[in-house]
């Protein structure tokens, strides 16, 4: 893929992480923030997490290199110059980003692609207003996007394929996983999954069953460090011989009846818990269920030793 420009809108720390994500990736990176402080500070604050990259041995060029591949822009129409991708990453709050994509499209051409930063904002309820708002969508990131390096792509009824496709091969020629989110769900994925156990782990603190900090222990020595390695899913694919299929017909009464302790009715329908084992078995064969656990084991082992290094 031919290089590309990379504009982004606000130079706090998901900004700063944008454009130390794609400048090392090669790309070049305009940088404009409408407060002069941010400005001012960008690249001081940039270089630093760039240094810090290159003592853990992640970052393949020099930090030199990577920093001069940002450019730091004190008027908006200059940054947008030129860009094929437009990272939108103000405050959330949907008069606030309206606002800002209607300015930048002023500003562009139409073939350029907005994107937004926004953790929870639907696309449709910012961008129903703009001329082209097929070359709109939310680029939803972790925090901070060098290191999480998965981004949920989360189109608005009207954003076109095209659009899709261009911002899934940009995110993953640099370095980052790149999901599509369908209808716009309130949240998108990942904040949806963090705060579904944000919302138990409350509870449950809430109901005397555990501390904050007991709590954290199991998700950090338990379900956090096997997930971080197989995911929920998977987790559940190797948990019990025969996938996630035995693993439902065995827990998945156990696990409604927590739901409905919340108030939540939502069964695991034959024809779901078949679309969900059919899809990992992609993964996780079940004819490969002894390997694959083992490679779990192997994995999960490396992990050990180095929490262990780090006092974890």
């Amino acid at each position: 893929m031919a290089q590309i420009k990379i504009a982004i809108v606000g130079a706090g720390s998901i900004g700063a992480g944008w454009a130390i994500l794609f400048a090392s990736a090669g790309e070049r990176v305009a940088l404009y923030d409408p407060e002069i402080a941010q400005r001012e500070s960008a690249k001081k604050r940039i270089g630093e997490r760039l240094s810090l990259l290159k003592s853990h041995e992640l970052l393949a060029d020099t930090v030199d290199q990577v920093l001069n591949r940002v450019e730091v822009f004190d008027d908006l129409a200059t940054a947008l110059s030129g860009a094929t991708l437009i990272q939108e990453c103000g405050p959330e709050r949907v008069d606030i980003k309206r606002e800002i994509f209607r300015e930048i499209e002023s500003h562009v051409d139409r073939e350029a692609i907005i994107a937004s930063s926004s953790s929870a904002i639907k696309p449709s309820e910012f961008t129903n207003e703009m001329k082209f708002p097929e070359r709109a969508l939310v680029i939803h990131p972790g925090n901070p996007p060098y290191l999480i390096l998965v981004g949920e792509i989360v189109p608005s009824s009207r954003t076109s394929e095209a659009v899709i496709d261009r911002v899934r091969q940009i995110l993953e020629s640099s370095g980052m996983s790149a999901v599509l989110v369908r209808n716009e769900p309130q949240g998108f994925v990942f904040n949806r999954l963090q705060g579904a156990i944000l919302r138990e782990a409350y509870s449950l603190v809430r109901d005397g069953v555990i501390s904050a900090r007991e709590l954290d222990e199991i998700m950090i020595k338990g379900l956090g460090k096997r997930w971080a390695l197989i995911g929920a899913f998977g987790a559940s694919s190797l948990n019990v011989k025969g996938g996630i299929r035995a693993h439902v017909a065995r827990m998945g009464e156990s696990y409604y009846k927590m739901g409905l302790e919340r108030g939540q009715d939502d069964p695991w329908t034959p024809d779901l818990v078949e679309k969900v084992a059919s899809d990992m078995e992609k993964k996780f064969p079940v004819d490969n269920w002894e390997a694959d656990v083992l490679a779990r084991d192997e994995a999960l082992m490396k992990l050990t030793r180095l929490m262990k290094e780090l006092g974890r």
